[in-house]
């Protein structure tokens, strides 16, 4: 069975990121931004208490420390300093959760640190290390290191398709800057194969191969909830009712 996701929370201070609060409805885990890409302890707590409210489940989503760049600039840190980066986000984001009452569903890098991981093996090295303090899932891509350094390690693999995101001819995932609106019913269709079949049509027209035990929608996408909305409508019949 098949879970919609959003990267959500990206909220900081007096700015704001997204439409949480049209999204939450239409979702069942929530990747709640904890700090270092965008969020702080306000709208931390505020979406871990939305989340809550639609009895929608939270994991973190850790980033490099690029609160100026979104997350979406590569940076070169050290194995055990990128671990320790991790499990500090995470367990601030797992600070509010016990506050409420909510236990931490997984964990899901962010941005280039989700690409990075996907490719280079000391990075999802990291992410493991980080994980082994907490124990939970990890989200991320078939046939990446995600997948394999993950498995070997231990830690259970959650895989993860993209709904407003383009795949290369490789089957790596095109991680932008800012992310551009889609056609919500193309979106839709374009989940249903992947799930089906385990396929998406490349930027360059190759079927590729890809996994969606998760779809993800993106909050900072343009028109979001209208995605995500096309997305549970013809998804509907493979979701996961827990």
């Amino acid at each position: 069975m098949t879970v919609i996701n959003c990267d959500m929370g990206e909220a900081f201070g007096l700015y704001r990121m997204g439409d949480d609060e049209g999204l939450m409805p239409l979702i069942g885990v929530a990747n709640v931004a904890c700090g270092f890409h965008a969020s702080d302890f306000n709208h931390m707590r505020a979406t871990v208490r939305l989340a809550k409210t639609h009895g929608v489940k939270v994991g973190a989503h850790p980033s490099l420390p690029d609160l100026q760049g979104f997350g979406r600039r590569e940076m070169k840190i050290g194995r055990e300093e990128l671990a320790n980066c991790i499990i500090y986000q995470v367990g601030a984001l797992k600070g509010f959760l016990d506050a409420e009452g909510m236990t931490l569903n997984h964990i899901k890098p962010h941005g280039a640190l989700y690409g990075m991981a996907a490719r280079m093996e000391d990075v999802a090295h990291a992410v493991c290390d980080a994980n082994d303090v907490y124990r939970v899932p990890l989200m991320g891509m078939i046939n990446t290191f995600h997948e394999k350094i993950y498995r070997e390690r231990g830690h259970k693999f959650i895989a993860e398709f993209y709904a407003d995101l383009d795949y290369r001819d490789d089957g790596s995932l095109i991680i932008t800057r800012e992310h551009e609106a889609k056609d919500a019913a193309e979106a839709a269709a374009k989940c249903v194969r992947a799930i089906r079949e385990g396929k998406v049509r490349s930027i360059g027209g190759k079927d590729v191969q890809v996994g969606a035990d998760a779809i993800c929608v993106h909050s900072d996408t343009p028109n979001a909830v209208a995605i995500a909305q096309a997305v549970k409508d013809a998804v509907t019949p493979y979701l996961d009712a827990a």
